[in-house]
């Protein structure tokens, strides 16, 4: 026996012996926190028959205690749930250590309660995930994502602590960062967003503002979409050789997560051409599914902790739950325009004033000085390609 039900039967056995203590229970404790059938039955019958006045709910303290107390919250509980025998209550009676002590044995009732609740909104939310994965979805994600937020909000109040999120020593932080399985249609997009970026670069403009590395799911094309944005924000050109060079300066062939062959192939100016912004919502709205799926396996294995305490579960969870309502909130600003980045004063295709061009040489090149005249010639920009309505097969 667990020292959950232990506590479930203490809580019941003390009302059985002073119904006074429904008193101090009654406000916040409820019958769907015990976690058995029989327990919430017997302690939803005590809830009515105090309601419509039971004469043991209106006695003092150092009367008698009748025994229809006990016949009649269990013949009320029998017809909320099956096989109450009518010794149970009198079993319950001699498992309690002390009638005083209710509130504190009720606590650990809310306690396990709050475990229970938050691991299996987690699983809802994980399995609403794993479904809008494979359809292509949020919706559910989302409606799911939220309920769980509102719980834990609502358990916090009842538990009386704030709802606030605490960042998890790192010991016990549940691994978030364990390799998925990745749709490869997710990873054909996020291959077609990256190759209408290096063929037209002043589509970055479209998605740079709710678009971040992070949701890209291969390391590989967050490496080259950051390789793409520094060009892009030093006024350099952008071609398959110039986001090579890029991606070979901050490590990423270095360490294997790319190599020249690929960053060519991804960036072939004669492989890819279409809308960036639509790529970009597909490859944030998959990124939305992944973190949703992520944070619900982060709080079903912290409610799956029995030694944390409530306040530091509700605490951990919302802070689990942080990275998902970043990405919500930059997914609606893709998908209803709420809000747009900004402009550069200067047209996209204008040259890049001379100073930043001068300041890009000499990150790229460590032997020019910073003494090198200012009016050199600007940096020939990439060649103007035609749109093409090129698209994917659906094959």
């Amino acid at each position: 026996m667990t020292p959950l039900v232990q506590a479930e039967q203490a809580v019941l056995g003390a009302v059985f012996l002073d119904p006074g203590q429904l008193d101090h229970l009654s406000p916040w404790l409820r019958p769907d926190h015990f976690s058995r059938p029989a327990h919430r039955a017997l302690y939803a019958a005590m809830l009515k028959l105090r309601a419509d006045g039971h004469p043991a709910t209106t006695m003092n303290a150092d009367e008698p205690l009748p025994l229809a107390w006990l016949t009649d919250t269990v013949q009320e509980a029998s017809t909320r749930t099956r096989g109450l025998a009518a010794s149970y209550p009198h079993a319950l009676v001699a498992v309690c250590p002390s009638p005083a002590h209710a509130p504190v044995y009720g606590r650990m009732v809310l306690e396990g309660a709050i475990h229970r609740s938050v691991a299996q909104h987690a699983i809802r939310l994980h399995q609403a995930a794993r479904a809008d994965g494979i359809r292509h979805g949020v919706e559910e994600t989302i409606h799911h994502a939220q309920i769980l937020a509102d719980v834990l909000t609502d358990l916090a109040h009842r538990w009386g602590t704030d709802p606030r999120p605490l960042t998890p020593p790192a010991p016990s932080e549940p691994s978030a960062h364990q390799p998925q399985p990745v749709d490869e249609e997710v990873l054909a997009d996020e291959e077609f967003l990256l190759g209408c970026l290096s063929v037209r670069p002043g589509q970055l403009l479209d998605v740079v503002g709710w678009l971040h590395p992070d949701d890209f799911a291969d390391a590989g094309h967050q490496h080259i979409y950051r390789s793409l944005g520094a060009l892009h924000h030093r006024g350099e050109p952008i071609d398959q050789l110039t986001v090579l060079w890029e991606t070979q300066r901050r490590g990423a062939l270095a360490d294997g997560t790319l190599d020249a062959e690929r960053v060519l192939r991804v960036c072939d100016p004669l492989a890819f051409s279409g809308a960036a912004e639509y790529f970009g919502e597909r490859i944030i709205q998959a990124s939305l599914v992944r973190t949703a799926a992520m944070a619900a396996r982060q709080v079903r294995a912290l409610a799956d902790t029995e030694s944390l305490a409530p306040g530091r579960l509700i605490g951990y969870a919302l802070h689990a739950l942080g990275p998902l309502d970043d990405i919500r909130r930059r997914w609606r600003t893709a998908s209803e325009g709420e809000a747009k980045p900004l402009r550069p004063a200067s047209p996209p295709d204008a040259p890049p004033p001379a100073v930043r061009i001068d300041a890009a040489r000499s990150r790229s090149h460590p032997q020019l000085t910073a003494t090198a005249p200012a009016t050199a010639a600007p940096a020939a920009s990439c060649p103007a390609v035609p749109n093409r309505d090129h698209r994917r097969s659906p094959a």
